[in-house]
């Protein structure tokens, strides 16, 4: 099980990974998976399990089973992560996590975050994972609607509609997501379409995540670079 001490560390080292002239840095080193660890609950009573996320070809891949998370030693605020991501050979589910914090804090896997949904069709979702943000059209955009609590815990209203479905590209193809965190705002492209925009953000820092949520995803591109506060 993730120990507190990693995030405890993480802390310590909040945007220590940013140059000075703020060029984008990889958070992926192309050869194995130093700088993350993963929380994979199914390995809790199974030490040998599969694993869920590894190296691959020059990219990190991450399997899709057993479910969890591969999570960054560090910390990070205000910064612009740009993600270049494809379903390898059939539609699915998976997700880049931010101000990720607290492990297991939903359904006994979901560390407290802002998810940006990559769920195919429906990529720039958010998803209040422990926290929450807000979007203008709350009404509208959380499809429980004002029936159910928004927030982030159980049986909340979690999920956030993006403003374009329809902007990925097809199964194999590579897809572009940036995500701009800066302060209590989130901000969310993909393949160039504005998707989401959220303020007030219950958060404003916190680790990097990807998701093994079901299929195979790569990673070609997973590059950080720091914003003004």
């Amino acid at each position: 099980m993730l120990k507190s001490s990693i995030f405890l560390s993480g802390l310590l080292s909040v945007g220590s990974l940013f140059a000075d002239d703020a060029k984008p840095v990889s958070l992926f080193n192309g050869k194995d998976l130093t700088g993350w660890h993963s929380d994979v609950p199914a390995a809790d009573k199974k030490s040998d399990i599969k694993p869920s996320f590894v190296a691959r070809d020059g990219m990190l891949v991450s399997l899709g089973k057993p479910g969890g998370h591969l999570i960054t030693d560090k910390v990070y605020e205000n910064y612009r992560l740009e993600v270049e991501y494809r379903f390898v050979d059939q539609p699915g589910n998976c997700g880049v996590l931010v101000h990720s914090s607290k492990p297991r804090v939903l359904y006994g896997m979901f560390p407290s975050s802002i998810e940006v949904q990559m769920h195919h069709t429906n990529a720039g979702d958010f998803w209040c994972i422990g926290e929450n943000i807000e979007v203008p059209d709350m009404v509208k955009r959380r499809p429980k609607g004002e029936k159910q609590k928004w927030g982030g815990a159980q049986g909340d209203s979690r999920r956030i509609l993006n403003l374009t479905d329809g902007s990925e590209k097809a199964v194999g193809e590579w897809n572009k997501m940036v995500i701009e965190c800066q302060g209590n705002e989130v901000k969310v492209w993909v393949n160039g379409d504005f998707v989401n925009h959220g303020k007030n953000c219950t958060v404003s820092k916190g680790q990097i995540a990807v998701q093994a949520e079901g299929v195979e995803v790569e990673f070609k591109t997973l590059d950080i670079s720091s914003l003004k506060k």
